[in-house]
């Protein structure tokens, strides 16, 4: 089997290639959106290295694979081609986020003050994850004002950045100490 190579040479000259084969300049919105997606999946790997709970591990994987289908999605030209089914995110895959979320929620102490990010390196690694979800998202609406974005992908995103605070909180309060925003420090 003949090895593939890395590189292509085809993107030399500042163009790319949608799914669907329409050429791009890579400053386009839509490498934005997958990019910053993109970033956001390696930053959650980033994160998995300092989990310890196997079942949150299994769900930073599921996000991860999610974001990946996220990025498939936003690199298809959708205005002209239909998504694959592997580049499709789910009413079930937002029920299942929503549901880590209540489960993460309902162990932590209410919420009386604003959080800063901190408090463990755990946590200050989710929040580095809700940051950039939420990067993610405001390119993601910038692509929808051009051309059509599922809406479940745009929910999915937005729930993805609830669920990196709420881990952060869970990883502050179990290995450090949460870190509140001081008004009398003004």
């Amino acid at each position: 089997m003949k090895k593939s190579l890395v590189y292509t040479k085809t993107g030399d000259k500042g163009t790319t290639s949608l799914v669907g084969g329409k050429r791009v300049s890579k400053t386009h919105i839509r490498l934005e959106a997958y990019g910053t997606t993109d970033e956001l999946n390696s930053f959650v790997g980033f994160l998995i290295q300092q989990i310890e709970n196997e079942h949150d591990l299994e769900t930073l994987s599921y996000i991860q694979h999610k974001l990946f289908t996220i990025g498939s999605y936003l690199a298809t030209e959708t205005e002209a081609v239909s998504p694959k089914a592997a580049s499709i995110i789910t009413e079930g895959d937002i029920s299942h986020i929503e549901s880590e979320m209540d489960a993460i929620d309902n162990d932590l102490p209410p919420l009386k003050q604003f959080v800063l990010p901190g408090g463990s390196e755990s946590a200050s690694r989710a929040h580095l994850c809700r940051t950039i979800a939420r990067r993610a998202e405001r390119c993601i609406y910038r692509v929808k004002e051009e051309y059509p974005v599922d809406d479940n992908i745009l929910m999915f995103i937005n729930r993805l950045s609830d669920y990196f605070f709420l881990l952060a909180r869970k990883e502050s309060n179990k290995k450090g100490k949460e870190i509140y925003w001081n008004q009398s420090l003004l």
